[in-house]
């Protein structure tokens, strides 16, 4: 098949663009307003952008009201963000922080979900994910849509600082994967999670390359102690 996505004559029951792009993952943001006030909510447009220096971006809609996103608004009034990483065992906190609430309303408390402080940034981390990016604000890009929804704010962060559950790092210094299962976003209402992994080299690469794809930094910016 295929179709127009202005004219949207897919003749299917269900809109199939985001079941195309897959897996996503889920960028589970927290934030703090310029008052003070937690707020947590997941996106499923987010991505790594590259790694030296690290940054990271998420994309949010706006709602269908029109209004932009707290974390959007949040982070841009106090230049910092956190991701937390989204796994199987939080899937339930996960899509409760994803309901539609006041600004004044906390989602950590919605979806039961403990605090922990961040060491560079402002806003809270959620205790139980076992990985978390602290992020400063770097941009926001706008781009406007087909309708209140269909805009969009991507929001751009320099990863500041980076927290990993020790139980989580193999003995070979890799993060095991397998037991993170971290939460990915498919179409529709469906998602799954990382529960095998299998590794590929590309053939004669040098080790620049290879450095490259395993995201180490260079030398030069890393800090001497």
């Amino acid at each position: 098949m295929h179709y127009d996505p202005d004219v949207g004559d897919h003749g299917l029951p269900y809109c199939p663009f985001k079941s195309c792009v897959i897996p996503r993952p889920i960028g589970w943001i927290s934030t703090t307003s310029s008052s003070g006030v937690a707020n947590l909510a997941p996106y499923s447009q987010f991505q790594n952008l590259t790694f030296d220096p690290p940054l990271v971006m998420f994309a949010a809609n706006q709602s269908p009201d029109g209004k932009r996103k707290d974390s959007v608004v949040n982070t841009e009034e106090t230049g910092e963000f956190v991701w937390n990483m989204a796994t199987y065992d939080l899937r339930h906190a996960v899509n409760e922080s994803a309901m539609f609430v006041e600004p004044d309303v906390d989602e950590f408390e919605i979806a039961g979900l403990e605090k922990v402080a961040s060491v560079k940034v402002r806003p809270w981390r959620v205790a139980r994910s076992p990985v978390q990016f602290e992020c400063q604000y770097m941009q926001t890009v706008r781009i406007p849509g087909g309708g209140s929804m269909g805009t969009v704010d991507i929001v751009i962060g320099k990863v500041v600082m980076i927290h990993i559950d020790d139980k989580f790092i193999l003995p070979s210094g890799k993060l095991d994967v397998v037991s993170l299962k971290p939460l990915a976003r498919l179409g529709y209402y469906d998602y799954t999670f990382v529960d095998k992994i299998f590794e590929m080299k590309i053939p004669d690469a040098d080790d620049r390359l290879l450095a490259g794809l395993e995201g180490k930094p260079s030398e030069k910016n890393r800090s001497s102690d």
